[in-house]
């Protein structure tokens, strides 16, 4: 009798997951559990869709034609209710039961809700899904004024589409730049001169307190904790993820702000896996738990899971994940854990070019770099092989940096 493979999540690391256990298990039941109404699509592409850039047709990746003709079974708009462990099933909210030999949890997080007044009235928007990416084009194509919170790398995509769809926006910050935790206030001022070109203009050490809705339940306006009322016809919240870990929470499948893997992608629970967001992972390079939400480290881990889960064991995921962003005029790249780290060396290297990299003993664990991504590959090979940089991190700011400008091993 042929093994049976349960995952439930269809985004990039449940997908390629499933891909990877067709090919290497011909024989093998493959099941997808998906709450969404549609397969795989392009997570990275969804905002260049909401910013008019794109049409939908290039953003799917995977039809249901594509799962059927590799024999995987796939169930859209199907809610997981009730894990199993001890019986090996899952169930869903219309009572069908599905067993498994291994399972992969692959079910990512939920955007966070502003705990304000009206967090939840017409036009004000979280961005995950690309029904999200829908209802947002389509509200701020009638919009006028926006307002935006959030100051992180999903954040600053609302910010681009209301600079695309011609909407003047209020992007208001709790600190007193955009990505404070990975950025100094020169780098972020980069990215806060590039929104002001697109009519986004930042506004620090604000927030939202509350928002203000018409007769209808509709958005007017965000009031800020000092007071201040931002008109606004459209409003766009991004201030982190839920992780999905309640789907496990009256099992023994161990969490803490996700679900708990090894680099095998393995839980607690022998025959239980996850992949993707929700996985705090032990990262190799790192030495330490990490969480990244990253397309290609999620894809990646999908990959990796399902070769463990066909208990090949010696696959180990090692990954240097990179996050790019292409709203502006150049290019911005951030890689690896920018905000962790014990030091850090950054320098404006060129007319808007600026880079800045971490540390942690010595090593490099992530940064970021505007105008200028030549460095990356080698950033990323020198955290690949955990080269201790301390006594040479200045070097690393070189304009056109590469391995070879450091000194060898033998003379560090």
């Amino acid at each position: 009798m042929s093994d049976s493979y349960v995952i439930i999540g269809d985004g990039v690391a449940g997908s390629s997951a499933a891909e990877t256990l067709r090919e290497e298990a011909p024989d093998a039941e493959v099941t997808v559990l998906t709450d969404e109404g549609e397969a795989l699509y392009n997570r990275i592409l969804i905002k260049e869709f909401a910013k008019g850039k794109l049409p939908e047709a290039p953003i799917s990746i995977h039809d249901e034609e594509w799962y059927a003709e590799r024999d995987i079974d796939l169930r859209l708009n199907t809610v997981v209710v009730d894990i199993d462990v001890e019986n090996d099933r899952v169930c869903t909210h219309e009572d069908e039961v599905f067993d498994y030999d291994k399972l992969l949890l692959a079910i990512g997080g939920t955007p966070q809700q502003l705990p304000v007044e009206n967090s939840d009235a017409e036009g004000v928007h979280h961005f995950w899904t690309f029904q999200d990416a829908r209802a947002i084009k389509e509200s701020v194509e009638d919009a006028e004024h926006g307002v935006i919170v959030g100051a992180g790398l999903l954040g600053i995509d609302f910010a681009a589409i209301c600079g695309a769809q011609d909407v003047e926006a209020k992007y208001l910050m709790r600190g007193d730049s955009w990505w404070r935790y990975a950025l100094s206030n020169e780098g972020a001022e980069l990215m806060h001169d590039a929104m002001r070109e697109r009519g986004v203009e930042p506004v620090f050490d604000s927030g939202v307190d509350r928002f203000e809705t018409d007769d209808d339940g509709v958005v007017t306006s965000a009031v800020d904790p000092n007071g201040e009322s931002y008109d606004c016809d459209f409003a766009g919240v991004a201030i982190g993820l839920d992780f999905n870990t309640e789907l496990v929470e009256d099992t023994p499948v161990e969490t803490d702000n996700g679900i708990i893997v090894d680099e095998y992608m393995r839980t607690n629970v022998d025959n239980v896996f996850a992949a993707g967001d929700i996985t705090e992972f032990h990262d190799v390079i790192l030495g330490e738990r990490a969480q990244n939400g990253a397309w290609g480290s999620a894809k990646e881990q999908g990959t990796i899971a399902a070769k463990n889960m066909l208990e090949y064991e010696s696959d180990v995921f090692e990954w240097v994940s990179s996050y790019s962003i292409t709203h502006f005029d150049f290019p911005f790249l951030s890689f690896g854990h920018p905000t962790l780290g014990d030091d850090e060396v950054e320098a404006t290297t060129g007319d808007g070019e600026w880079r800045r990299v971490a540390l942690k003993d010595g090593r490099i664990v992530g940064g970021v770099l505007i105008g200028d991504l030549s460095p990356q590959s080698a950033f990323k090979q020198l955290m690949r092989e955990r080269r201790d940089v301390a006594d040479q991190k200045d070097v690393l700011m070189e304009p056109g940096f590469s391995v070879d400008d450091l000194a060898p091993k033998s003379e560090q």
